[in-house]
């Protein structure tokens, strides 16, 4: 081959290899698990708050990542099967929404790491400790609700109430300790509680009306996110009635309830993307250890305090991290 022969065929050669490269396939995204036991319409944000704290971190949806969402509507028998068909898409991690949805993905897919966005997983058996969980399961860790500043807090803003209502899930694990919770917080008040147990949320009104007949005054909504999920029948319920309402997700109180306190949620969704990208580089669920939430906030709804007829000492609302007017 002479010399002009042989540079015409590595100019060539040259010109092509762009080509092959641009012709690899990109690989496919990464798939992060989605389960609730809540339903889209309500846990939508909290999805929106994972991938913005995932964005944040450059993982780029869509193309990098790809975000596989299951919810069971209210229905915690559905957990498991959501969970095995989630599986099926081969996930690098799942994100849970709540206790339940934790136990179901750790048995629907267990050999898959779970972070868990809101729950209690010391509490719910699925981790050794919260400095070293030790197993499948890592992430932030919500510890059962306090109903004794649930109720406190409802007296504070309506002192006269005597007799309160307790909307309970009977398909919380950590059950048991919300109802000692609750009575122990009625005996330290000395005022009546009636509680309302559901098991699904065709359950919600009937519930609800039951406690209208015994007379209460006032609501308390325990955490559950079947009852997040039906936060727009309970508020309307509630105000209908002229009950003052705590609930302790911020979006019951932006629905409608009077009031909320609990552990910004949102903030913890974004959160959950740490571990997520901690587990996606490699790390094990097990050697990262659980937060617990550091910040509460008490929301206020004077819209909803006008509509009962409610008046709003000027402590009180002093005391309010947000107000919504």
């Amino acid at each position: 081959m002479n010399r002009r022969r042989r540079l015409l065929v590595v100019l060539g050669a040259a010109a092509l290899a762009p080509r092959t490269v641009l012709a690899q396939p990109k690989p496919a995204p990464m798939v992060i698990g989605w389960l609730s036991s809540g339903s889209r319409e309500s846990g939508a944000d909290r999805v929106a708050a994972l991938k913005q704290g995932l964005a944040a971190l450059g993982w780029k949806d869509g193309s990098q990542i790809v975000v596989e969402e299951r919810w069971a509507d209210g229905r915690f028998e559905r957990l498991r099967s959501l969970a095995e068909d989630l599986a099926k898409k081969e996930p690098a991690v799942i994100v849970v929404s709540g206790s339940p949805a934790a136990i179901a993905a750790t048995k629907g897919a267990p050999a898959i790491p779970v972070v868990v966005g809101t729950g209690d997983p010391l509490r719910a058996g699925l981790a050794a400790s919260l400095a070293r969980p030790g197993g499948m399961v890592t992430g932030l860790s919500v510890v059962t609700e306090s109903y004794e500043k649930h109720l406190e807090l409802l007296l504070d803003v309506a002192p006269k109430l005597r007799r309160i209502g307790f909307l309970v899930d009977t398909q919380n694990p950590f059950l048991p300790v919300v109802m000692q919770g609750a009575r122990r917080s009625i005996a330290q008040r000395q005022i009546e509680g009636r509680f309302a147990e559901v098991g699904n949320p065709d359950e919600i009104e009937p519930a609800l009306a039951r406690l209208a007949n015994q007379g209460v005054q006032g609501l308390i909504v325990t955490g559950s996110p079947m009852l997040l999920a039906a936060r727009r029948t309970i508020v309307k319920f509630a105000i209908a009635n002229h009950w003052p309402a705590i609930a302790p997700q911020n979006e019951v109180a932006e629905q409608g309830a009077l009031l909320s306190y609990g552990a910004e949620r949102l903030a913890l969704y974004r959160r959950s993307a740490y571990y997520v990208d901690r587990i996606l580089k490699g790390a094990k669920p097990g050697d990262l250890p659980i937060e617990q939430p550091t910040r509460f906030e008490l929301v206020l709804n004077m819209k909803t305090a006008k509509a009962i007829g409610l008046t709003i000492s000027q402590p009180f609302l002093m005391r309010a991290d947000r107000v919504i007017e």
